[in-house]
């Protein structure tokens, strides 16, 4: 069974939105696209609004102005909860779970929006949850108790349970923190494939440049709230936008060997003619 259904359908667009906290608006007329079997990730430093309006697409912090939609016209404001939590999950950077749980039993959590009322039944739930974990490398720890897991091991039980969600839009707020090199890569290639083999639509946030250059079919470029670059990985990456959205110098270059875009940030420690004492 595919990890999505529908993905025609799948599709949401925000246009022109503004979200707040109080009266302090943090986001300014947004406009995003997540489509069908591709991968959008959101960029920029800290505090632009990457998550915020990643929240916003979620319906965990309304927009005050403008609208989200799906692409087959259904309002986000319009669904019952059960309704988008079968269309869309988050992976947020902060959860707490519960204490006493097993990993598959807080993977089987994000089988709740598929079950009938009063939790009843779902008969492709074991099947979503084993290929869930499966896919982020759990399926040898899934009866270990989630309170004695690692950070990273912890980080691929959540991204287990959106994942068994099943759902035709996936957005993660950073999902490779904490992971080491290992699973930062394969969690990557989890979410290549989820858009490639499954029509799945991924929004992402992420801090690693060149992870998103790799990864991405559409960058967003967020400033102080505002999206001030869009577009193909090459025409986002470029030293003039990073140099100043991060308001440090920022080389980039496309590798020769694999034509991949690398960006490097220049300080004190890496600028030309500056010795690194020796330990």
């Amino acid at each position: 069974m595919p990890l999505t259904s529908s993905p025609s359908a799948a599709g949401v667009r925000a246009r022109e939105i503004d979200v707040a906290y109080g009266r302090d608006v943090v986001v300014r007329a947004a406009s995003i696209s997540l489509d069908a079997g591709a991968v959008t990730a959101l960029i920029g430093p800290n505090g632009s609004g990457k998550s915020t309006l990643l929240r916003a697409l979620a319906r965990l912090h309304p927009p005050v102005a403008g609208e989200v939609a799906f692409a087959d016209g259904a309002e986000l404001r319009a669904l019952s909860g059960k309704e988008l939590a079968r269309r869309i999950t988050l992976l947020s950077q902060q959860r707490t779970a519960p204490g006493g749980l097993s990993v598959r039993e807080l993977v089987e959590f994000g089988r709740h929006p598929h079950r009938s009322r009063w939790g009843g039944r779902d008969p492709e739930g074991p099947a979503a949850v084993e290929r869930a974990m499966a896919l982020t490398g759990l399926t040898a720890i899934a009866d270990r108790p989630v309170q004695a897991l690692s950070g990273g091991q912890a980080q691929r039980v959540w991204l287990a349970s959106c994942l068994a969600q099943d759902t035709e839009l996936l957005l993660l707020d950073e999902p490779t923190t904490f992971l080491d090199l290992r699973y930062q890569v394969e969690i990557l290639d989890v979410i290549r494939d989820l858009a490639d083999q499954h029509g799945v639509g991924v929004g992402v946030v992420l801090h690693d440049l060149d992870q998103a250059a790799a990864i991405a079919d559409q960058l967003l470029l967020l400033e102080d709230g505002s999206v001030t670059a869009e577009g193909a990985p090459r025409d986002v990456l470029t030293s003039a936008h990073l140099t100043r959205a991060y308001g440090i110098q920022v080389d980039v270059e496309t590798d020769p060997a694999d034509g991949r875009i690398r960006t490097r940030a220049v300080g004190r420690f890496n600028s030309p003619g500056v010795r690194i004492p020796s330990a």
